[in-house]
């Protein structure tokens, strides 16, 4: 089941959502980022489990959202890209100094997505803050690092996409996806 599970990580703004939204128009399953999801549930419900409010409850939200799309997932055919996976949250809580419930790292690997995960590097020419995402270039590119790290940890092969336009990225997402399934 896992091989089919395809995680695309890295910091805020390299274009990761964008080339899942390029995936999911060729027919792919997808899933949303969970810190979007969360920051956009929490913004309408007046909540307080924003990265900037409540950095535990935050990771909470986002730990539960990634899990649920996972579930979500094993229903789905065919290959399946996540927008960040659980391990994203892990490093989250690594990069803001707070502690990894036990129960967090222990479904993390036991949920697991294919050995080959992409990492969008970080990217300067397409980096952008908004509402939702809030961190600066260099929280953006200590992000990258922490993924990476958290990433390897687990046991993942890191494939690093290309700096290049999105119908490019699509294109070399698919072409390792042949091989690696």
């Amino acid at each position: 089941m896992a091989d089919r599970f395809f995680v695309l990580t890295g910091g805020p703004g390299a274009g990761k959502t964008t080339l899942v939204e390029a995936l999911r128009a060729e027919g792919f399953a997808t899933t949303e980022e969970a810190g979007r999801g969360v920051i956009r549930e929490e913004m309408q419900e007046g909540g307080a489990a924003l990265p900037w409010a409540d950095r535990e409850r935050f990771a909470e939200r986002m730990f539960d959202w990634e899990r649920a799309s996972y579930r979500q997932a094993e229903r789905e055919e065919g290959c399946v890209f996540f927008d960040r996976g659980l391990p994203d949250t892990l490093g989250y809580l690594d990069l803001e100094g707070l502690a990894v419930p036990a129960r967090m790292e222990e479904e993390a690997w036991r949920l697991r997505y294919n050995t080959q995960v992409f990492v969008a590097p970080p990217w300067p020419a397409i980096f952008g803050q908004d509402e939702e995402r809030r961190q600066s270039w260099q929280v953006a590119l200590r992000t990258h690092e922490t993924m990476v790290r958290t990433y390897t940890r687990f046991g993942y092969t890191l494939v690093e996409l290309p700096l290049a336009p999105v119908s490019e990225r699509v294109r070399f997402v698919l072409g390792r996806l042949e091989a690696a399934v």
